[in-house]
């Protein structure tokens, strides 16, 4: 994607001349629009966080204890501004990468995960599938014409990685690990926080949980080993299935992606086998010790996330979590030919402004969930793709006018606190 991202200002406004309306920029406003035409449980389930939600409100004031400071006359082009970075050993074209996240039926019941993976190959920015799928990872790594097998190091980002909710049967993680593979999925992001479903208020209130209902269970319905194992033999997908084997098949697919039952740092060892020498990262690290338990363990990078906060109530914000576990992560002495760990942020970003403000703070690729999931729900893979494209464009837009000419240039000394004392 050569063009500048900050371009679709001007496509906007010259499409405004032609009686073109784009979508709402205003991503407030998208999910007003999105919550319009979603079931409120729908809407809720998106939405909602764990108990009070005091962590997801953490992670969206950590953004404002941080301050950007422009610079001015520093020769920028906005023709030439370069948003490129590497995660895990390729060259992305932007920093953005697709967040996991499931049931995506609910907001767009016709197109759901194939339209969010359509709209990231379109832009070149690298989508993660979650393990609780609408559509099975097969499905959606053909329809989006991710790359399988590209043949340079630096192929671009049209490519996919698979998010895993680590099942307790071994049997069936390697079976959906395996599947995974072979589909051309590049990068295992294998979630921590989720082992066990949070207290959510908003769900509990509606008795709303997509999963008993075959929702989001894509993945596991279509794996042979779940359907042997679980379903005696019989496909829960078949047409003459009958409610109460949906029941069941979906308690055991439940009882598998969050048993209840956290994994230990010694069963990572397993997943290493299983995946070979492609990159794993470990998603929800919010403390230094876990990073360097995560790089002792032999991964290939960090994923600092508190899950939006779905899962833990009352928890720092992950932004304030991100610059000890970067500084870490690239204080680590490098091996010839050995490529740096990779460092990915998520949780509350909502702008520009705060995709800047995470790679100051030592993240390499910043990733994005709520706000597509609005897109989603308004206007199908238009939608998400026009979310991406305003994000990037607010991006670029940002950091020229505070004086960068690439995101690369950007680092804590273009920060100040809110408390700070000049």
């Amino acid at each position: 994607m050569s063009d500048p991202k900050s371009g679709y200002l001007r496509e906007i406004y010259v499409g405004g001349l032609s009686g073109v309306k784009p979508q709402t920029t205003d991503l407030k406003q998208l999910e007003l629009h999105a919550k319009a035409k979603l079931k409120p449980e729908a809407y809720a389930y998106v939405a909602g966080s764990a108990s009070t939600e005091a962590t997801a409100q953490n992670n969206l004031d950590a953004f404002k204890k941080w301050h950007i400071v422009p610079s001015m006359l520093r020769d920028v082009s906005l023709a030439e501004f370069d948003t490129a970075t590497r995660l895990f050993g390729r060259k992305y074209a932007t920093p953005l990468v697709i967040a996991p996240i499931g049931v995506q039926a609910q907001l767009h019941p016709e197109e759901a995960d194939c339209a969010t993976a359509c709209a990231a190959a379109e832009l070149e920015i690298p989508f993660t599938l979650s393990s609780a799928t609408s559509r099975p990872l097969e499905q959606v790594y053909e329809q989006a014409g991710f790359r399988t097998n590209p043949v340079e190091e630096d192929d671009g980002g049209v490519d996919a990685w698979f998010q895993l909710y680590w099942p307790q049967d071994d049997e069936l993680t390697e079976s959906l690990l395996a599947r995974a593979k072979k589909a051309g999925y590049r990068v295992l992001v294998v979630t921590l926080d989720t082992w066990s479903l949070g207290w959510r208020p908003r769900d509990l209130d509606t008795t709303y949980n997509p999963f008993l209902t075959g929702e989001g269970v894509a993945n596991v319905f279509s794996d042979p080993v779940f359907v042997r194992k679980y379903c005696d033999g019989k496909d829960p997908r078949r047409a003459d299935v009958t409610p109460d084997e949906i029941t069941s098949a979906s308690v055991a697919a439940i009882s598998q992606l969050s048993p209840g039952i956290s994994r230990s740092w010694a069963d990572l060892a397993q997943l290493r086998r299983l995946w070979g020498s492609a990159p794993i990262v470990l998603k929800g690290i919010q403390t230094l010790a876990d990073a360097a338990r995560a790089v002792e363990a032999g991964m290939d990078g960090v994923w600092v996330s508190n899950h939006g906060g779905r899962q833990v109530d009352g928890a720092v914000g992950s932004l304030t979590q991100l610059p000890a576990i970067a500084d870490y992560i690239r204080s680590l002495p490098l091996k010839e030919g050995e490529e740096k760990k990779t460092v990915i942020f998520d949780s509350g970003i909502r702008s520009g402004a705060d995709i800047m403000k995470a790679l100051s703070l030592g993240a390499d690729g910043v990733a994005i969930g709520r706000p597509w999931c609005w897109g989603l729900a308004a206007n199908g893979q238009d939608g998400v793709r026009d979310v991406l494209k305003t994000l990037l464009a607010d991006l670029e837009l940002n950091a020229g006018l505070a004086g960068f000419q690439s995101t690369a240039q950007l680092s804590r000394h273009n920060l100040v606190r809110a408390d700070s004392r000049m």
